[in-house]
């Protein structure tokens, strides 16, 4: 199929995709939209939740695979659109709708980019679809879910290897708006709760011990405090206190409690275990984290993906955003059309030219990528 052809069926697609609502565990829509626009080009697709996700018709377990990996869901609109969310309209250039940026344009994108090499004899490598849900809430039924899936796992023939062997050869384009540079490293994510206790008295008495005054000690340090190793592609780490809330309802009631959250963008230079460790240390406060799952990642500058990228004129970076690219068990490129300042805005949007040149990139990368690691195969043989 040609590359004009490819993006005047994305561009119709992502306008279905902007009509359809599909917040974060509410994609059936989304998904059935997908999967019925893959089986009208003869794709045989395959869905698990909301996860759709399809091989390239000569797949070969004894190649290498590159997962091109999105997501369908998005955030609830934000409450400054002064268009309707859900109606895809073009004006000057830009195509505006809820997720059309966020990561409809990347989706869409690597959706056109599959079909160009779904009929492909002589791939050197594999190339596995997954649009994914729930990425917008890091949820545990995203590609997550997907990768640990049994059916997922007996057709791309992972399951006939033992599981710390399953994606040794396996990679993967994350398709969000980076302006098609190239993400090598991502920030990881650690939210915690920080619950601060008191005693309860009468405020007009200056009674018990204020846990709301403790708690402004913490967030303090929170604000102040500078992790000492930087990370050379992602910076120092980033505290954020983001949710104060004490449980009184009365005005004269010295709180006995008072919880707090903080958003912690970790990089490579910590774990989540030694970021919690400091903080535990620091602060007089009981710490329960969300979740560890969220890690720091990068992919290697020799990787076929990032070098046939930098042969294409793009640039790396590391990402402050996070992205399905944390909870891939082997290197992942993050990049797409798109801006990632869009993401989340009032009236979001998407130039017309970033879906049509993301398309042309993304062919052109991976065909210089495949051919990249043909010549790195023929050089070790």
């Amino acid at each position: 199929m040609q590359e004009e052809q490819l993006y005047e069926d994305a561009l119709g697609l992502l306008q279905s995709l902007i009509r359809t609502p599909s917040l974060s565990r509410e994609e059936q829509g989304t998904a059935a939209l997908i999967r019925s626009y893959l089986e009208e080009r003869g794709v045989a697709v395959h869905q698990q939740l909301n996860n759709i996700w399809a091989l390239n018709k000569n797949y070969s377990a004894e190649k290498p695979t590159v997962v091109l990996n999105s997501h369908h869901d998005t955030v609830k609109p934000n409450p400054q659109y002064t268009r309707n969310p859900f109606e895809p309209i073009i004006e000057e250039g830009k195509l505006y709708g809820l997720g059309s940026n966020d990561a409809g344009g990347p989706l869409v994108a690597l959706i056109a980019t599959f079909l160009y090499f779904y009929e492909a004899a002589d791939l050197p490598v594999n190339l596995v679809l997954a649009a994914t849900a729930e990425e917008e809430i890091s949820g545990i039924n995203g590609v997550e879910a997907l990768l640990k899936d049994p059916g997922f796992l007996a057709q791309t023939g992972a399951a006939a290897l033992a599981a710390e062997a399953r994606f040794a050869n396996w990679s993967a384009i994350v398709g969000e708006p980076t302006e098609m540079e190239l993400a090598v490293a991502e920030k990881g994510l650690l939210v915690i709760d920080c619950t601060v206790t008191g005693k309860t008295g009468h405020a007009a008495r200056q009674e018990g011990i204020n846990a709301l005054y403790k708690a402004v000690d913490a967030i303090q340090w929170f604000r102040n405090y500078q992790f000492p190793k930087q990370s050379d592609t992602l910076g120092p780490v980033h505290m954020n206190v983001t949710v104060l809330q004490t449980e009184n309802k009365a005005h004269n009631v010295v709180p006995g409690t008072c919880q707090f959250t903080v958003d912690i963008r970790v990089t490579d230079a910590y774990t989540h275990e030694e970021i919690l460790a400091v903080i535990e240390a620091a602060v007089e406060a009981e710490i329960r984290p969300r979740s560890l799952r969220m890690r720091a990642t990068a992919i290697a500058d020799q990787h076929p993906l990032v070098q046939a990228g930098l042969a294409l004129g793009r640039h790396t970076y590391g990402s402050p955003t996070c992205s399905d690219k944390a909870l891939l068990p082997f290197p992942a490129l993050k990049c797409g059309p798109g801006f990632s300042g869009r993401s989340h805005s009032a009236d979001e949007y998407i130039y017309l030219q970033e879906i049509r040149d993301g398309i042309a990139i993304y062919i052109a990368l991976l065909k210089k990528a495949m051919h990249f690691a043909q010549t790195t195969k023929l050089k070790q043989a």
